[in-house]
């Protein structure tokens, strides 16, 4: 009976999805206020009935009902609890309510905090929005239903995918679905800007804080999905240049340019053109990536489905969506009106600079990932695009991109001066070639890349730093003056700082993983000792143990560092029988930013085990990094400037304007 109380308030979440996404831009195409009304308590009750039939599935898995088809081929009696809720979206179906879910909870909070938007933009921006949630319900209740039952209902379940057993996998898909999502608010806005053919300061003003949500948690979604491969999949990785990865890695660049587009649009009402057609692509790009995963064109431990008819169904809904959103953008984008000018050298400039190499990069990865699939469905022929494709095309324009990131905040809006800016990071230069020179000379000469990278590195925090001291005034006003400026900051401008800080520390961290990293792989025996850089890691000896749905093999490690004990380490191999497959689960000692990783190999017919050792300096500062990042923009979006959203715009004529 739960099951089927999930499903028909499915069934009652897309008719109310059809009436949002209908009567509210029928009454905004009237002025008819009573229809746009209804778009508000429509989007509660959508996401009220959604949230019905997600907690309906939950407990069908928490109760082990095998007579649903997804419980029974996706849990297992006997499987922890933490696992059997996350097992909800560890599966296509599930997944995609899951998505539906937050869609439908970004459209009720655009309900709730959208009472200083006009009318009209209200109206449309939920009713595009519930268009969105229409056709991924129909997709859902057509081709991915999971309430279906089975005929008899088996005695135990199939289990979840051992490798999606893992609390990174409790945190990992809802923390991307989030980000990706969230820029539909920012699609649905520029939508209805194009609808509306009026798009201004306050229009930006009321994107970037939605924009700025989404960013943040595709930010932790990516670097939380990062650190799980590299520790539960036994590799010692942290990017694969997978498609999947990329297929996140793309929205998160657009949405990164979106997001400085749109600071120029409030600030000096340019580019208008430009942000609505970043608005547009972060969410076609987050879109693209649903298809890639969800249509079975990709093989990867990040896809579920294998289906030809879900395929043909989301490639449908990109048709739909991107093709129709672009298509109006081409119709109506030439009749807005444009903005105020600005200098070349100007702080505008330079974010126009920074978007110039975001959607470069973004372009890199897209014919990167795309190209092999595109050529394959024409000619049959397959190829692989890997890491030297992207390390030779995405690294030196982000390299290039990183150089030019301190300047900005330090040049003038309207007109600035570019020498200026560069006497300014005088002590950041100077930081950068201590960096350089430190690193070339501690490692002997060698080659010039991780020197360079690390000055570089060093360049990047010195310059948010630098323009952390410029407006406090720290070097040039007392002490007290400079901790009231300090306090007195806005916390967007704290965000900002810490938000290109976190890239400084980003490259640090890439730099130390990839070019000092050791590596060594060993048959041991209780007793004998592997040395790598100076650690001394002694195997102890294997024990078994039996789990509730799983066997599990454990091994014991002693390290000494210089001789002397510092830590034991247990890695490990599970054995799910329900699955007739095993997991590796790595061992990690950390030291400073750095760790040691350990993972096991196959068990020999001698009785010794395969070990793959690991020392990985600076590792930790990729994934600090996000977080560092992540932080930036939650100060940010916790500005009240940004909270409050923007004032209501002076009335002003609001038909479309020709461009000048």
């Amino acid at each position: 009976m739960i099951a089927e109380l999930g499903h028909y308030a499915l069934v009652l979440a897309l008719a109310l999805a059809l009436i949002q996404a209908s009567v509210p831009m029928v009454g905004a195409r009237l002025d008819d206020g009573i229809l746009m009304g209804v778009a508000g308590p429509t989007a509660l009750a959508q996401f009220a009935f959604v949230g019905v039939a997600f907690a309906a599935l939950t407990a069908c898995y928490v109760m082990s009902d095998f007579s649903v088809v997804n419980v029974f081929e996706n849990s297992h009696s006997l499987k922890p609890l933490l696992y059997k809720v996350t097992g909800v979206w560890g599966n296509h179906e599930g997944s995609m309510l899951l998505w539906v879910l937050i869609l439908a909870g970004f459209g009720a909070l655009v309900a709730i905090f959208s009472g200083n938007l006009p009318e009209k933009l209200r109206a449309n921006v939920l009713g595009v929005q519930a268009w969105i949630a229409a056709a991924f319900y129909l997709f859902i209740l057509i081709t991915s239903n999971p309430f279906l039952r089975l005929p008899d209902a088996p005695f135990e379940g199939r289990d979840l995918n051992p490798v999606l057993q893992d609390i990174g996998l409790a945190v990992h898909p809802p923390m991307l679905y989030l980000g990706y999502v969230g820029f539909s608010i920012a699609f649905a806005f520029a939508v209805a800007a194009l609808i509306e053919g009026r798009i201004d300061a306050a229009w930006a003003r009321w994107v970037r804080p939605w924009t700025l949500l989404a960013w943040i948690f595709l930010t932790l979604g990516i670097a939380m999905g990062s650190y799980w491969a590299y520790y539960e999949l036994g590799w010692g990785g942290w990017w694969f240049w997978d498609p999947v990865e990329n297929a996140s890695l793309m929205p998160w660049l657009a949405g990164t340019a979106l997001l400085h587009s749109a600071l120029v649009m409030e600030k000096r009402e340019a580019l208008k053109v430009w942000t609505i057609l970043l608005a547009i692509l972060a969410f076609s790009l987050s879109l693209l990536g649903t298809f890639l995963v969800r249509s079975g064109v990709l093989t990867s431990v990040h896809t579920f489905a294998s289906d030809p008819t879900r395929g043909v169904f989301i490639l449908a809904i990109l048709v739909f969506f991107i093709g129709g959103a672009l298509a109006l953008f081409a119709w109506r984008a030439p009749l807005l009106k444009k903005g105020g000018l600005f200098a070349p050298i100007s702080r505008e400039g330079a974010l126009i600079v920074n978007n110039l190499f975001l959607v470069s990069t973004c372009a890199t990865v897209f014919v990167g990932t795309l190209y092999p699939l595109a050529l394959e469905a024409l000619t049959g022929a397959k190829i692989s695009v890997g890491a030297p494709f992207f390390n030779a095309t995405f690294g030196p324009l982000f390299l290039v991109l990183l150089v030019a990131v301190p300047f900005g905040p330090l040049l003038a809006w309207k007109r600035g001066d570019l020498v200026g800016a560069a006497q300014r990071l005088t002590g950041a230069f100077v930081i950068a070639l201590t960096g350089i020179a430190v690193t070339f000379a501690a490692e002997g000469g060698g080659p010039l890349l991780p020197p360079l990278g690390i000055g570089l590195g060093a360049f990047v925090i010195a310059g948010a730093l630098t323009d952390l001291a410029e407006r406090t005034a720290v070097f040039k006003a007392a002490p007290r003056v400079a901790l009231a400026r300090a306090v007195g900051l806005p916390r967007s401008a704290w965000g900002s700082v810490l938000a290109h800080l976190g890239l400084g520390v980003l490259l640090l961290g890439v730099i130390g993983e990839t070019q000092w990293s050791a590596e060594k792989i060993a048959a041991m025996k209780p007793g004998e000792t592997v040395t790598i850089r100076r650690y001394a890691v002694r195997f102890d000896g294997a024990t078994t143990r039996q789990e509730a749905n799983y066997r599990e093999l454990v091994t014991q490690f002693t390290v000494r560092h210089n001789g002397e004990v510092i830590d034991t380490l247990q890695a490990s191999k599970r054995t799910f029988p329900a699955r007739a497959s095993s997991t590796t689960e790595a061992a990690l000692m950390s030291r400073g930013a750095s760790q040691l990783y350990l993972s096991l190999g196959d068990v020999n017919p001698d009785g010794s085990v395969t070990v793959r050792i690991y020392h990985k300096p600076l590792v930790l500062l990729i994934w600090l990094a996000a977080v560092v990042m992540a932080a930036g923009g939650a100060l940010s979006l916790s500005d009240r400037r940004l909270r409050v959203g923007a004032p209501k715009p002076a009335k002003r004529r609001a038909s479309l304007q020709p461009a000048e």
